[in-house]
């Protein structure tokens, strides 16, 4: 039976995250994977948005975290080469009722500290992004966005080059307290061709994504539940791409089920659409029922007139990892904290959006929880 100081479960953004940052302090740190990649999941089917801490209750953990989050994200991609820009975003009021809430989200920024929010009217709209029609707006210059994908693979390679040890295809079947440490059965490989592994860490950390909810319950039965939400995308290529300078956001629904139908400019020069958002049965439902072309044009329209159906090509798909059910109101905040029943495992549920931003920040925190354990 192996031994570890740290087992992380999940391999996302998160996961690679808490890697990177606990390898610089201990030795022996393992890092599971279920799927045969990292970042498979969640982390890199969504956005690519730095998000500035402009929708968050004052004082959440997503607030905090993704306050810091954004400065932190942008100082490991220059450090490490990952591709991004600081392009700042518009948030559009329609109209004259949505003046309100695009009032209370610019009190809301400000209470959590960012900085350089300005309201524009019609006419700075258009100077900005000459096809977007609106009222008025909120420009938030600290936004920004990367390549979710190599942000996943450069914190996962910074870790293994201090030591950690990556596996992939791993997946976490058991978690058994014993004394001060907890064993850690895994099932390595396909299912067909599978290996039973175990490791005994003295300190796990549940980062994993969609299924935190299930590894929380290997320790027994526990309140938090996942609800899976999809987000779908379409894509706008070639010279209708240029419709859009940069990313252009509505206000947010009043759910807190997302945060809108926006317009995002990769850094590949196309123009991403959505993300929608709707419960789903099943944390692999990724392409049943998608919404058509015209239902994204037609959404699309109301802030972009412009924009044609046949601009549109339909995108990839993800799921957040929703605390809230359907039906229910408000937006939970992230979960990290130590196990109540077992505090040698720190669990972190419930970590969606701004979780890409906020993966660093994460980290610090589980940093320092790590450190009362070891």
């Amino acid at each position: 039976m192996d031994q570890a100081n740290i087992l992380i479960i999940g391999g996302g953004v998160v996961g690679c995250a808490i890697a990177e940052a606990l390898s610089r302090r201990w030795q022996d740190i393992f890092l599971v994977e279920q799927y045969p990649k990292l970042g498979m999941a969640t982390s890199t089917r969504n956005s690519g948005v730095i998000h500035s801490g402009i929708y968050y209750a004052t004082n959440s953990l997503k607030a905090r975290h993704c306050m810091a989050g954004n400065r932190l994200t942008k100082e490991f991609c220059a450090k490490h080469n990952v591709p991004h820009r600081t392009t700042g975003k518009l948030v559009v009021a329609k109209d004259a009722h949505e003046e309100r809430d695009l009032l209370a989200l610019k009190k809301k920024g400000e209470e959590n500290g960012v900085e350089g929010l300005r309201l524009l009217d019609a006419a700075a709209i258009r100077a900005i992004e000459p096809h977007v029609r609106g009222y008025l707006a909120l420009e938030v210059p600290s936004t920004g966005i990367c390549s979710a994908e190599e942000l996943v693979h450069a914190f996962a390679r910074v870790a293994e080059e201090q030591g950690a040890n990556i596996v992939n295809h791993a997946k976490v079947i058991s978690l058994q307290p014993t004394g001060n440490a907890v064993r850690v059965g895994l099932r390595i490989g396909d299912e067909e061709q599978s290996e039973a592994e175990t490791v005994e860490a003295r300190c796990v950390i549940n980062a994993a994504g969609l299924y935190a909810d299930e590894v929380a319950q290997l320790l027994g039965p526990r309140a938090w539940k996942i609800y899976p939400v999809r987000g779908e995308y379409c894509e706008i290529r070639g010279p209708h791409a240029d419709l859009i300078r940069n990313l252009v956001y509505p206000i947010p629904h009043h759910d807190g089920l997302t945060l809108g139908l926006h317009f995002t400019k990769t850094l590949w020069g196309t123009v991403l659409v959505g993300p929608t958002a709707a419960y789903v049965e099943g944390k692999e439902n990724y392409e049943r029922d998608r919404l058509t072309v015209p239902e994204f044009a037609s959404d699309a329209k109301s802030l972009v007139p412009e924009i044609a159906e046949s601009d549109l090509q339909l995108a990839y798909t993800g799921l957040r990892p929703k605390l809230v059910p359907p039906g229910g109101k408000g937006i939970a905040d992230f979960v990290i904290e130590p196990d109540r029943e077992v505090p040698q495992v720190i669990q972190l549920v419930g970590i969606e959006s701004p979780g890409l931003t906020a993966a660093p920040a994460i980290a610090q925190r589980v940093s320092e929880l790590a450190a009362e354990i070891l």
